[in-house]
């Protein structure tokens, strides 16, 4: 009799088993976070910054799971994001329309003190947006559970 009760259970659980498979592939209505930080004034590194960008939502996007990009810039690496420096800027923009959840951050310490050494305001593409500062904004958001990679 237990040996029954037994098969009968394990058969049970069995016919569970392609249900559970199925469902784990579903989306949690979570998407996966990551930030890219760029922090040199190089045109390949930004370049394999919004490749990874690509990637990571094509990625997502295949397994039917949403994605959020982060790029921030600061130091040398705000020159990507300079209206007047960036060797990037049609990129740029058609990443920033096909993908909305893109974001392009730009350190506003950064951005004060090359105003000061250059002796001019500087304009960012119109994409970006301002951060206080930009090693601050990875470290909250590594501390809010993002991923973090630097191409």
């Amino acid at each position: 009799m237990k040996r029954r009760g037994l098969l009968t259970l394990l058969a049970g659980t069995a016919a569970l088993l392609p249900w559970r498979t199925a469902h784990a592939a579903e989306p949690s209505g979570k998407a996966h976070r990551l930030i890219l930080q760029v922090s040199a004034n190089d045109p390949i590194a930004m370049n394999l910054a919004l490749n990874n960008t690509n990637a990571v939502y094509e990625a997502y996007k295949a397994r039917g799971e949403d994605a959020v990009v982060e790029i921030v810039a600061y130091g040398p690496g705000l020159h990507m994001l300079r209206n007047d420096t960036s060797p990037v800027k049609p990129r740029l923009a058609s990443m920033k329309e096909a993908l909305p959840s893109l974001t392009l951050s730009a350190c506003q310490n950064t951005k004060r003190g090359m105003e000061k050494s250059e002796g001019k305001e500087i304009a960012l593409v119109p994409q970006a947006r301002i951060v206080p500062a930009g090693v601050v904004r990875i470290i909250e958001l590594q501390e809010q559970g993002w991923s973090y990679a630097r191409p």
